[in-house]
């Protein structure tokens, strides 16, 4: 569980306090002594990324805002240092930390806060042995001393909740997470957020005809679910639902394509998009945000055991389009594409999936971009890129030319589940396009929602990639719309 998280109007001499500086003014709550200050005017002289001082009954941090940087870059590099001190911050054992401002851009005690929240996460369910540092993973409450709406506290309070939610559904090792067990896993985080959630078993979805869903799951020997997760507030500003579309393969091992050498180390992960789906979903309905939205996660892992599915079988979508497998790693598009093609249902403003899908998008942008395509109008777009800066998820646009899908035709199908090896980000997102009657869009978080290494407060392996920037799209939609109305 993350920290208590209060708004307070005034900071006591005898209180442990992080001080963001946007000048060289040290504010004189602060109480420091004169040696003290002159030592702090020293460090921040020599560029220092932060100051540390021990008067022995508190601590005092104060760090520098860097200079001549756009305000999201300024926060981002305040979440960054808030990482690098977290060992310094949680060695000290505060039972409470007071995080404020003197002269600092406003946002910048939300960012400082949420840097050290997000970095402190640590997933140490199995872990036997006693573990102090685990035991002191934060002070038990921070206290923001700055001009804040308590609506922003419970923002921060309830994305953070909702990462590490996310983070500790992708870090659920297989063994522990079948495919029921994510679906109950989704189930208490509606009750406890508000939202609702229905889950349709192995029987409903063959009535369904989900051929995708069920071709991937034909190897295993847990049955598929799909998950339905709706928020739909009483005063809600759009007419149209938004719907988010997770991939949720609990494992990947290729199926008969199987991986080989470490390609099937981290697959455990594969189920990142279902797990952001449902933290998106918590934030949403815990902040109460008036926008219908309806997450749909199909969920199986793809092992080739049984009568596992095989390349050159022809399959039979929900929507009736049929499809040549040319290779069964590529399986992720398949339990995708039913659930697009079911959305339909909903008729739906906007369709946004989101899924670690390609190695393609992940050799393109590495980890520093979110792979971006669709057919949606621009403000979708611009509004993604505006979430994107501000939480630092950013986004890279792909293009998304009709000439691409031409190396899906298949001449024994309607459509092929791969091309070539080029372009392979893209074509996948064109197979899942073809199953969209509605503006779609999307998300391949295959490069940032899997990391071989910790990246500052992003969590290697499950750092819950796409989580904060799709809540803060729905928030800007939410607000958009809202003013609209008024």
């Amino acid at each position: 569980m993350i920290p208590e998280i209060k708004i307070i109007s005034k900071v006591t001499p005898e209180q442990s306090v992080v001080c963001i500086l946007g000048s060289n003014s040290i504010p004189d709550y602060l109480a420091l002594s004169k040696s003290e200050k002159e030592y702090a005017k020293k460090c921040l002289a020599a560029n220092d990324d932060f100051v540390f001082i021990n008067s022995y009954f508190r601590c005092t941090y104060i760090v520098p805002l860097k200079r001549d940087l756009a305000d999201f870059r300024v926060k981002e590099e305040l979440r960054k240092t808030a990482s690098k001190m977290k060992k310094l911050i949680r060695s000290n054992n505060h039972s409470e930390l007071v995080i404020t401002s003197g002269s600092s851009p406003e946002g910048s005690v939300e960012a400082f806060a949420e840097g050290l929240i997000l970095s402190i996460y640590s997933f140490d369910k199995y872990k036997t042995a006693d573990d102090d540092e685990a035991r002191n993973r934060y002070p038990s409450k921070i206290l923001l001393h700055c001009r804040m709406k308590q609506s922003e506290a419970d923002w921060l309070k309830n994305s953070c909740e909702a990462v590490y939610l996310t983070r500790d559904l992708i870090n659920e090792p297989p063994n522990h997470l079948n495919t029921i067990a994510l679906a109950q896993e989704i189930k208490k985080m509606g009750k406890d957020a508000g939202f609702s959630v229905e889950i349709l078993t192995k029987g409903k979805i063959e009535a369904l005809k989900m051929g995708g869903l069920l071709a991937v799951n034909r190897g295993s020997v847990d049955p598929p679910v799909f998950c339905i997760l709706e928020w739909k507030p009483s005063g809600k500003v759009n007419t149209k639902p938004l719907v988010l579309v997770g991939k949720g393969v609990i494992y990947d091992t290729g199926g008969l394509n199987i991986k080989t050498g470490e390609f099937m180390a981290q697959m455990k992960v594969d189920m990142a998009g279902a797990a952001t789906v449902a933290g998106i979903m918590y934030t949403i309905s815990k902040c109460r945000l008036p926008y219908h939205v309806i997450g749909l996660i199909p969920a199986t892992d793809n092992r080739p055991g049984g009568n596992a599915y095989t390349q050159g079988d022809i399959l039979t979508m929900y929507n009736k389009t049929t499809v040549e497998v040319c290779n069964t790693d590529a399986e992720g598009r398949l339990i995708l594409a039913d659930a697009i093609s079911y959305s339909s249902k909903y008729s739906p403003e906007l369709i946004i999936d989101i899924a670690t899908l390609t190695g393609s998008a992940a050799m393109t942008f590495g980890i520093q971009a979110i792979a971006v395509m669709g057919n949606a109008a621009r403000k979708y777009f611009e509004a993604l890129e505006e979430a994107g800066n501000e939480v630092y998820e950013r986004v890279a646009e792909l293009p998304f030319w009709d000439e691409y899908r031409e190396l899906l035709k298949s001449d024994i199908a309607d459509i092929k589940n791969v091309g070539g090896r080029e372009a392979g980000a893209i074509i996948a997102g064109k197979f899942l396009e073809s199953f969209a009657e509605h503006p779609y869009i999307h998300l391949d978080i295959a490069g940032t929602g899997m990391l071989k290494k910790d990246d500052f407060y992003r969590i290697k392996e499950g750092p819950g990639s796409g989580m904060r920037l799709l809540s803060a799209f729905i928030r800007k939609l939410s607000t958009e719309n809202r003013k609209k109305k008024n």
